[in-house]
């Protein structure tokens, strides 16, 4: 075990021939990055750099933890994200934007942005914009994981320098999502089938044509781009639609917190929305979970 950036003392005194090669870790962490090792005859205490002690945690099967970014009240993370996460030990931290502080990102082994109403050029409106714009830059500068559904897609699009705008229709419900060439190659997406159900909520869209730094992973009849990644940074990636929270539940609480825009022509139908959750919702949370554990692979 390799830990750069640390300096160890025992807790109590090392008899004759111990050894720190016979160690078992315990679940003893403190926040200011002290960890407790325990060996067969004493104890040693590892004060930990941040980025070794986050290499220990991942290889050792202790949770990471993400920031994510939540819009709207009645938009969080989605009973599929939520149960993906759990399943493999990742902790989500919530952040309600609009009414609360970003934290340090340092401390933070990724980022999630989930969707929401707003549209990424309205600033004015949603001043808590700016700040996740700078987030994400932040994210991107230092290289760590990225994951953007809805507006996260499209606030990632426009920090790379995307245009973002009305898209040739409100797409809203289940459709077929197709991958593309980069899509079928890309981590995210394997042992998975070309063709998959894809939940959608949005007016706004990525609009190509796109840079050559950017790959399309997803497309479909309704939203040419569907998904991106940036070209050598797999783990930076943009969903615009909504698989983590395609449960009949969620379904059925976006309805009512967004009846209003839902009733703007052409109107969306509930009724229909909300049979095709129940329709899709296994397949979907399966689907949702191999490709989150897909993403953790990947930034593993």
């Amino acid at each position: 075990l390799l830990l750069a950036g640390t300096e160890a003392r025992p807790t109590k005194a090392a008899g004759p021939g111990a050894n720190l090669k016979f160690f078992t870790l315990c679940s003893m962490l403190f926040p200011t990055g002290l960890l407790i090792l325990t060996t067969g005859s004493f104890d040693y205490a590892l004060r930990l750099e941040p980025y070794a002690l986050s290499l220990i945690f991942w290889r050792f099967g202790m949770a990471k933890q993400f920031l994510v970014f939540q819009h709207m009240s009645w938009e969080g993370p989605g009973s599929h994200l939520v149960r993906a996460a759990k399943s493999k030990g990742l902790q989500l931290h919530v952040v309600e934007v609009w009414h609360q502080t970003i934290p340090d990102l340092a401390t933070y082994d990724g980022l999630i942005l989930l969707g929401g109403s707003p549209n990424v050029d309205q600033e004015a409106k949603y001043p808590f914009l700016r700040a996740e714009k700078a987030a994400i830059r932040e994210v991107l500068e230092a290289d760590k994981p990225y994951l953007g559904f809805c507006l996260g897609h499209q606030l990632l699009a426009d920090v790379l320098g995307l245009k973002v705008g009305l898209n040739s229709c409100r797409s809203v419900g289940f459709i077929e999502g197709h991958l593309t060439r980069d899509g079928r190659q890309h981590p995210l997406f394997q042992n998975l089938p070309s063709t998959m159900p894809i939940f959608k909520w949005h007016a706004q869209a990525v609009l190509p044509p796109v840079p050559k730094h950017i790959e399309i992973l997803v497309t479909s009849l309704d939203c040419e781009v569907e998904a991106i990644s940036l070209k050598g940074s797999p783990h930076v990636v943009g969903l615009q639609f909504d698989n983590h929270a395609g449960s009949k539940q969620d379904v059925a609480t976006w309805l009512a917190g967004d009846r209003g825009w839902l009733a703007e022509p052409p109107a969306v139908d509930p009724s229909v929305v909300f049979a095709d959750a129940v329709k899709h919702e296994t397949h979907v949370g399966e689907q949702f979970e191999l490709v989150f554990g897909n993403y953790l692979e990947l930034i593993a």
